[in-house]
Formats: C-alpha cells, sequence, structure tokens
C-alpha cells in the first residue's frame, strides 16, 4: 500500500492531505504538534469554526474530515512535535515524506532523517504571495542543505504573522507538492527535479535546476547534525500568537488521570484523548501526551518555563 507522511498539517499540509485523499492514496500518516485556533481557517482548509472553538488538535481533525470524505483511505493523526530524537521513527516506514511547515529548523530535521533513510521527500514553503517547492531525491540530487547551509538565523526572515499568507498560494504549492508525492509514489518517470518558484501578486514563475553540493555536510559527507537534539530549544515562540511550547526534558507519555486529579481546582479543566487544557483567567495551558505544553498569553520563555514548572513539573 502507497504511503505518505505529511509533516505538519497547516495551511500547506491541508491542502497535500485533501488532494492525496481524495485521490485515494493508499496511506496517510499526519503529523502536527498543533491544535486548531479561528486565525488558521483562512487557509488552513480542513478545519471548521467548531474546530477551533474545542481547540481540537490539528491531525485529528484534519483525520476526521478526510475519513468522512473517503472512508477507503487509512489515515493515521500523529498528535507530536517532530524533533532529532523521533523524527526517523515517525518517517522509516513510509514512502514519500511531504512538507506542510512553516519552519527551517523542522526541515532540516525532515530533511536529515529523511537522508539517512534514503526516502524522497519534497520541500515546500509559502509567504505573502509567494511560493517555493522542490522534490528531494537522495542520491538523485541535492537536498536542503545544498540549497541553505544551515536554518536562517532567528528573526532574520519575514514569518506568517509579520507578513501574512495568501491563501491562494498555498492551494497552488500544496497541490503541486501532492501531485509530485503521487508521481514518486507511483514510479512516474515525469518527477519533477527542478527548483520552482511562483509568485501570484504580480504573477511570476521561474524554475531552475539546482546541483549537488560537493561539500554538503548532509547528502555529501554523511552527517545529520540534525538528528543530535542540538535543534530542539527549550521553549519554542509559536508564529502568530501570544504563546510558547515548552520541551520536556524527557518526552512523555503523561498520564492525564494523574496530572488531571492535581490541577482540577486551579481553572477550567477539559480532557481528551490527545491533550489537556487548563484554562485560567490570564491564559491556557494545554499539555500533550508526548510531554509538551502550550502557554498562551506569553512570549518570554523564562516565563513560560515557569509556568510549566509551577503548574505541571516539567
Amino acid at each position: 500500500m502507497t504511503s505518505v507522511a505529511i509533516v505538519r498539517v497547516g495551511a500547506l499540509g491541508t491542502v497535500v492531505a485533501n488532494a492525496l485523499a481524495r485521490a485515494g492514496l493508499g496511506r496517510l500518516r499526519l503529523i502536527d504538534r498543533d491544535y486548531v485556533e479561528p486565525s488558521n481557517l483562512q487557509r488552513q482548509i480542513l478545519y471548521t469554526e467548531e474546530d477551533a472553538r474545542l481547540g481540537v488538535p490539528k491531525a485529528e481533525a484534519a483525520a476526521r474530515h478526510l475519513g468522512l470524505a473517503n472512508s477507503s483511505v487509512s489515515i493515521e493523526p500523529v498528535v507530536v512535535h517532530v524533533n532529532g530524537g523521533n523524527a526517523v521513527e515517525l518517517q522509516k516506514d513510509m514512502d514519500v515524506i511531504v512538507d506542510g511547515s512553516d519552519n527551517f529548523t523542522l526541515r532540516f530535521v525532515v530533511n536529515d532523517a529523511c537522508l539517512r533513510l534514503k526516502k524522497p521527500w519534497i520541500y515546500g514553503g509559502a509567504l505573502g504571495d509567494s511560493g517555493v517547492t522542490m522534490n528531494i531525491l537522495p542520491g538523485e540530487g541535492p537536498c536542503l542543505r545544498c540549497l541553505l547551509s544551515s536554518p536562517p538565523s532567528p528573526g532574520s526572515q519575514p514569518t506568517c504573522a509579520s507578513a501574512g499568507v495568501l491563501n491562494m498560494i498555498t492551494g497552488i504549492i500544496g497541490n503541486i507538492e501532492a501531485a509530485e508525492a503521487m508521481k514518486i509514489a507511483l514510479g512516474s518517470p515525469e518527477v519533477r527535479k527542478t527548483f520552482l518558484s511562483l509568485s501570484l501578486w504580480p504573477p511570476a514563475f521561474h524554475e531552475g535546476r539546482l546541483e549537488r553540493d560537493p561539500d554538503c555536510p548532509a547528502c555529501a559527507l554523511g552527517r545529520y547534525d540534525f538528528l543530535l537534539g542540538r535543534e530542539s530549544a527549550t521553549a519554542i515562540h509559536l508564529c502568530g500568537r501570544d504563546a510558547m511550547q515548552v520541551n520536556p526534558a524527557t518526552a512523555g507519555p503523561v498520564d492525564f488521570d494523574i496530572l488531571s486529579e492535581r490541577l482540577k481546582d486551579l481553572g477550567d479543566l477539559r480532557v481528551s484523548p490527545f491533550m489537556l487544557v487548563l484554562s485560567m483567567k490570564d491564559g491556557e495551558i494545554r499539555v500533550f501526551r508526548d510531554g509538551r505544553a502550550m502557554i498562551t498569553g506569553v512570549r518570554d520563555e523564562a516565563q513560560a518555563r515557569a509556568l510549566c514548572a509551577e503548574y505541571l513539573g516539567l
């Protein structure tokens, strides 16, 4: 059975998942750490206002909606933060990996994991009215580190929060990614081996061939730096909102029954199979099974870590 893993099901990932599920591709794994919010609905096509009201994990919501569209496709939601420690395990049994992420650190993790596994993957990105995509075929052409030697430094690039994203560009790039995933999965000779960039306002289109860097630390020298865990910060500011994600020193699983008993008198508590939500006067703490916590109403790493220590003991 043909299988595709989609890493993050946001603006690009929902387009990819929608196209592949409705096309009848056999098996999809939807990997995402986040939950649905109202601001997502402008461009993340698988979610509804009800999903946002309930704060449903994106992977879970996407799998449910796609299951109603095509029940013959096997769809596996995975609510987890992808990092150097788990990327190989999440991808090793899949045929193709598709990038639906919004940050380069995660893409470098995926790049290293796919090179190590010799799995093809599809890089894609969109910001403002512009988008890019490239197929990365280990052993046949350049990898992401041939294109960029390292992730851009924090704050050096515009983000979805500062520049916005036109939903038409995510639709175009996501559907190109989905088409290329189908070609790769089916062994088509028409798999694109070029770097594609386009914009919509004004319209422009560019396609060019990139050469493999003979000194690339990843695909040439076999160094998978981003699988060593150095890329994982203790706390990460989440794009487009006053929220931080805090990663525990040791990943879960978290026992929600025990944690619920400890937190039940501290605010409004909601528990689902995927996460626990504690709503307080000044914000929310969302705890996932793997031990991650997302805290709204904060932008400071020290404050986020202090709240996790106070309420969760992380």
